[in-house]
């Protein structure tokens, strides 16, 4: 039987000034994409994206604090116990307000094996940096 691993947020490896977590790694997933990001209050940085490239779709919720999900140009509340189910080739964007905000993402592609980009590798440079990541 395999070990299992249990780790505290903070003790994932960040990226983006700590405002990526790399959660897949740190758990040793290999089937599904799964980072946490943390926002800070009146964020607008996170990326316009689709996943059109790689024909993943991502599931988002908010673990704490509350966001704005706009999804093919639609805004929707993104807050503890609302889960957003995104497919591949329709924008996504959070934005936040006046207060921080933790989310978790989960992504793959229907119908293929996981790949995981290399910034969410253990000990791949920060993409905003070139640097490694901080040891914990």
């Amino acid at each position: 039987m395999a070990d299992a691993i249990v780790m505290r947020v903070d003790d994932f490896e960040a990226i983006y000034g700590g405002g990526f977590k790399r959660a897949r790694a740190g758990l040793g997933v290999e089937s599904f994409g799964l980072s946490v990001l943390d926002f800070p209050p009146n964020y607008a940085g996170y990326p316009e994206h689709d996943h059109s490239e790689d024909g993943q779709e991502e599931v988002y919720t908010a673990l704490s604090g509350t966001a704005t999900i706009t999804i093919g140009g639609e805004d929707h509340t993104l807050e503890p116990g609302v889960f957003a189910q995104v497919p591949s080739g329709v924008p996504r964007k959070i934005v936040t307000s006046e207060s921080p905000v933790r989310v978790l993402a989960i992504g793959g592609a229907p119908g293929r094996l996981y790949e995981a980009p290399d910034f969410s590798k253990a000990g791949e440079p920060d993409p905003a940096t070139g640097e490694p990541p901080p040891a914990s």
